[in-house]
Order: C-alpha cells, then structure tokens, then sequence
C-alpha cells in the first residue's frame, strides 16, 4: 500500500487534545486554511502544508554542516597565522604548481589556485542552486519571491550606501562591494543551531534571500571588480557558452561534454582578465535544471516493466541509462559537487583566506580604521536595516507575505543573521584591496562583522524563539479559504485508493505552545 509522500497536518490549536491526523493537501504550495473540528465542538482547525522540498531540505542540511567545517578551518587558520610557525602558513600558500600541455602552461600559487579554481566550483554549486529555484522552487512564484527578493535588494543597497558614508574621501571606497554578501553555509549553520525550534520556513525564506544576494554580489564582482579584459579570450568563453545552450536545446543529458566545456570555459576565462570563478556561475545557469519530460518517466516504466520479465545484463544497462537521463543534469551535478564545494572548497577557502594578524599593534590599526568599522557597519547594521526594512515595504504594498508562522522579530532576526558576509566578502575583498595592510583590516572587518552578526541574530532569534514560537497559531485569524473535509486519524483518502494516512508518519509534526502538555486527553 503507498503512502502519501507530501502530507498535511491537522492539530488543534490547544496541541494536546488531539493526535495529528495527515492527508494528502489537495493545493500546490505552502498554505494555511480552516477546517471545521470533529462534532463540531473545540476551536477550529488549523492546516499546514510542509513547503520544503527534499532537494531543497538535503541542500540546507549539506550547507549547516559545511558551516562547521568552515569554522573549524576559518580556527586554524587564525590560530596558525598567529603562531610561532606563522611563516610556514605563508610559503604554503605561496608555493607556486602548475598545468604544462605542450607549449601551453599555467603557473598559479596556490592561494590563487584556491581562490580561482577550486572557488569556480563552490560559484558552480550556487549558480546551479539558483537554476533549481527558478525553474522548479521558489523563485517561480512571484508573491513568495517578491518579500525576501526585495529585502535581499535592501541588504545590498543599504549596507553599501553606509559603507560609502563611512569611507568617503578615502583610498578604501571603491571596497564597497565587500559589504554585498550574505555567506549561506553559515547564515543556515548558526540558523540551525540556534534558531527558533522549528526555523524551516525561516530558513526558507533566508535561502531565497541569500541566492538573490548572491546574484547582486557575483555581478557586481563582474562588472566592477574586474582587470583588463582580452576581448580575443572573452570571445571565445561566449562561444564556448553558446555550444553549451546548443547542447541544453538538443537535450543532451550526459554530463561530460557540459563538463568539457566548462572546464574549457574556466581556463578561457581566466585568459581573459575576468575572474574565472564567473564560469562556475555560468556552468551552473546553464546546465539543464527542466523536470523530467512526462516520455522520460514513462521510458523508465517501460524499461523496468522489460527487466521485471527478464532480467538480462542489456536491459539493466538501459534501465538505469533511462532513469539517469530521466533526472535533471543540474540535479545530477549538483550532487556530485556539493559535498565537494561543502566540505573541501569552502573549508580550503577559509584556510587560505582567514589567516589575520590578531597581535595587539593589528587590532590597535583595525580598532582606528574606517575601513573597519564600515566593513562591521555595512554588514551588521546595513543588513539589518536594509532587509527589514525592504521587506516591509514589499508587504505595505501587497507584493508578497511573510512565510508561514515567521513574525516580524524573526525577520528581523534572520536580517541581522544575513549580516554574516564570511565567504564571498572575503573573495571580494581579495578582488579589491592591493595593499597588504588594506587588506588585513578588511579580513578583520569581515571577522569581526561575521562575528557580532551570528552572536547578535541567534541571540535575538532564540529569544523570540523561546517567546514567540514559529509554529504557534497566530493572533490574528487566518485569512478565510476553502474549508477542508474533516478526516478521522487513519481515515482512507478517497481520491487515492492506494494511500494510508498513517500518523506516525509524521512524528513531530505537532508542535505545542510552551507550558502545554502533549499527552492531554481528548473531550
């Protein structure tokens, strides 16, 4: 018997009069209605739809877990550059390999080959990931992108206009761009580790703002933060762009020649004088990110059906080359490299990258730099003001709502968690300071920035958590919808002869109000 895979839950709002019952939702997306209870006694009913995708749920889980890994990477770094063996980490990173093919070669120290290379595949994860959303999650819908689009539109305007403020007359101002990024591994690594009970549609609605902020930083790193360009090499990186379109239009879904062509895309764009981590980003726009065609799936029954019959080692072959053509190639790529991006790239990045003096003469030159503080102002107050406030003006104005049970503290408080601009800041920021002692008071802004961001949002976030739950009814009535038919636990959905409505299937669906007890009797 199958079970339905995308369940609603019913629950009253006292939590514990009633065990959870589950049907199949009869609507596309997130959403909150009314149903009548049971004899019509108690208070109304509450639905509520889960709105994360699986893709989207693993994506979240692989980038928390990348924030440790970080973490403990962005720790050794500061330890070992602040150690007696402090010129150790220097040679390291300056110890130069390279790439020889006849009379063609490349020479990159490794620091460069860190920040160019092994980066153009972190920027393939994200643009892969922004492909997905506005294919197939949540960028499709304009009311549901439309709040955190324009809040992410505040935390790059707003952060940078104080950063202007704060550096103008100065050598530093064109460093702007430092203060654009949220970093999305930490924002849901401290999120999941100190954010409210239950933060998905939090961490939802910070993950779209997060991919249009990287959208903002990532063309503003192209447009302003590049060198001389070669117009020969840019040239030919276009046409090696258009190939990939041509073979997304004939449906090719084998992933070697999109992989041939970006890394020939990476070393013409690095030829070319603008940051080769933009082929990343265009690799992952274009590799094909449509769901499966209604032909692919039934080829794969068909096959299945051949194998079933007799099961010889051609149709095995053809059964699992039918299946694989029937995933979208961006989804295949995309986990294939993002353990790699997660867990290797970005760990090596903080390495190579969050090695800063923090001697007493360091601090006391960062403590009186304006770069510094505007750095620290751009990313803790710009955001949070920046965000809040755009994001409210989108709701005044009827573009969008807030996502699920989250309040306007919880907004706030993952607008300061944005204020962690760790991984992309520190790209930048590399990109835009030449000078050693600009560029040392700019990684410690950015720590220090990081820093007061994480501690400042989880604090406010597990106060609000603690006080307002997420998953509380709110004080308002919802919105009057359709009613739903009220379904006994257990009760057969009709539409669906072959589903079970099983409770425990969703344990932990039911969240209680602080101080209610989970096993109260019903009336």
């Amino acid at each position: 018997m199958r079970r339905v895979g995308a369940l609603a839950y019913v629950h009253r709002y006292d939590c514990g009069r009633h065990r959870p019952a589950l049907r199949r939702p009869t609507h596309p997306g997130p959403r909150v209605t009314s149903a009548p209870p049971r004899g019509g006694v108690g208070p109304a009913l509450r639905v509520r739809v889960p709105s994360l995708s699986p893709s989207v749920l693993d994506f979240l889980r692989t980038e928390a877990a990348s924030a440790l890994a970080l973490l403990a990477a962005t720790v050794v770094a500061l330890v070992w550059v602040n150690s007696p063996w402090s010129a150790a980490y220097d040679a390291l990173w300056d110890t130069t390999a390279g790439l020889h093919l006849g009379s063609w070669s490349l020479d990159l120290s490794l620091h460069a080959w860190v920040n160019d290379a092994a980066m153009a595949v972190f920027f393939t994860v994200v643009g892969l990931e922004i492909a997905r959303e506005a294919t197939r999650g949540e960028l499709r819908d304009r009311r549901t992108v439309a709040v955190p689009a324009l809040g992410a539109l505040g935390g790059l305007v707003v952060p940078v206009l104080l950063y202007l403020a704060l550096t103008a007359g100065t050598d530093v101002a064109h460093g702007w761009g430092v203060v654009m990024s949220t970093d999305t591994a930490f924002l849901v690594g401290v999120l999941a580790l100190f954010g409210p009970a239950c933060p998905d549609r939090l961490r939802l609605f910070l993950l779209t703002l997060a991919i249009v902020d990287d959208i903002g930083a990532i063309t503003a790193m192209a447009v302003f933060y590049t060198d001389d360009v070669d117009l020969v090499a840019l040239a030919v990186a276009g046409a090696l762009v258009v190939v990939m379109l041509v073979l997304r239009w004939v449906r090719v879904w084998r992933l070697l020649p999109y992989a041939l062509c970006g890394v020939a895309l990476w070393v013409a764009v690095h030829a070319s004088g603008v940051h080769a981590t933009l082929a990343g980003v265009a690799v992952g726009l274009v590799v094909p990110a449509t769901a499966a065609r209604r032909e692919d799936v039934q080829a794969v029954k068909g096959y299945a059906r051949d194998l079933v019959e007799e099961t010889t080692a051609e149709r095995e072959h053809l059964t699992e080359l039918a299946s694989r053509a029937a995933v979208p190639a961006s989804d295949r790529l995309q986990r294939m490299l993002h353990p790699w991006s997660a867990f290797v790239v970005v760990p090596l990045f903080g390495l190579a990258n969050a090695g800063v003096r923090l001697d007493a003469e360091s601090l006391a030159d960062a403590a009186r730099s304006r770069l510094t503080l505007a750095i620290m102002v751009g990313l803790v107050v710009g955001n949070a003001v920046g965000i809040t406030g755009a994001a409210t003006l989108a709701i005044r104005l009827g573009l969008g709502d807030l996502p699920g049970r989250v309040r306007w503290g919880h907004l706030m408080g993952g607008a300061v968690l944005a204020g962690i601009g760790f991984t992309i800041s520190l790209f930048i920021a590399e990109l835009a300071f030449d000078d050693e002692q600009h560029l040392a008071e700019a990684k410690t802004g950015i720590l220090a920035g990081s820093l007061v961001a994480a501690v400042v949002g989880s604090v406010l976030l597990r106060w609000l958590g603690e006080r307002l739950p997420l998953c509380s009814p709110p004080s308002d009535p919802p919105p009057a919808l359709p009613p739903l038919p009220w379904r006994a636990p257990g009760a057969h959905d009709p539409a669906d002869p072959g589903a079970t409505t099983d409770a425990a299937d969703d344990a932990g669906a039911q969240q209680c109000l602080p101080g209610q007890a989970s096993g109260s009797s019903g009336p």
